[in-house]
């Protein structure tokens, strides 16, 4: 028999979860649906709080190895990159965990697996391993946030050529990344792996970074970004990669 809910919340990221815990404070009998192993969408698991925890990190490598020794300390760190991506995961794991113990504090159902909206007030949960089930419901909100983008003639392969999360998962500091695209994320990414010893060339199609963002500011990144030893290449397009 299937289960009843007031409301239904499709993905558990910031959107998400905030929804889901706000509607059962007011009162209603809530479930939520996420595909992830854990709780926090995009943003907790592979955005913007593993890219922040390196940020710092590999700030404090630079710093240290290029910073301190106009204050009279002479240091020469050594890169343990497995402790540090330990570091980042163990940042990821504390934010998961308090929205699965907000979720449960509640008293609100999760489900773990991909939904399907069948019919108005239906959805299906099928997770990766076992049978799906179906919930009715009288309401359905859809957060299931971002995915990474894809480009024509360029295929990502987690590998040699890698998404965002990709980049946050690297067990290597590479000799040279190419990053397609100056908005925030690329150029974060870029960012961290510049100040741990990479060389890092920015190709971006329009004729500035971060498009979007205010024209000073931007300037003023770039700047910085190039006083990091990042190099720019604007107003060109990547048509394919060998």
């Amino acid at each position: 028999m299937a289960d009843a809910y007031d409301l239904i919340v499709i993905g558990t990221g910031p959107g998400g979860y905030v929804c889901a815990i706000r509607a059962a404070q007011l009162g209603m009998k809530v479930a939520v649906v996420e595909k992830r192993s854990a709780h926090g969408g995009t943003c907790l698991n592979v955005g913007c709080i593993p890219s922040k925890a390196l940020l710092h990190a590999s700030e404090l490598f630079e710093e240290a190895g290029h910073g301190f020794e106009g204050m009279g300390i002479k240091a020469a760190p050594t890169l343990d990159l497995k402790a540090m991506q330990a570091y980042k995961q163990e940042g990821v794991d504390g934010n998961t965990a308090g929205v699965a113990f907000l979720l449960k504090k509640n008293k609100i159902d999760a489900h773990h697996g991909t939904g399907k909206i069948l019919a108005p007030g239906k959805v299906e949960v099928t997770p990766d391993k076992g049978k799906a089930v179906t919930l009715e419901t009288k309401n359905i909100v859809i957060a299931t946030g971002s995915d990474v983008a894809k480009l024509p003639g360029i295929e990502i392969d987690e590998k040699k050529i890698v998404s965002s999360t990709g980049a946050l998962e690297l067990s290597a500091v590479p000799n040279k990344l190419l990053v397609v695209g100056a908005g925030v994320i690329g150029l974060e990414l870029g960012s961290v792996w510049r100040r741990l010893g990479a060389e890092v060339l920015v190709v971006e199609f329009l004729d500035r970074i971060t498009p979007g963002m205010d024209a000073e500011v931007a300037r003023n990144f770039q700047r910085t970004l190039k006083k990091q030893g990042m190099t720019f290449k604007l107003g060109h397009k990547v048509t394919g990669i060998d």
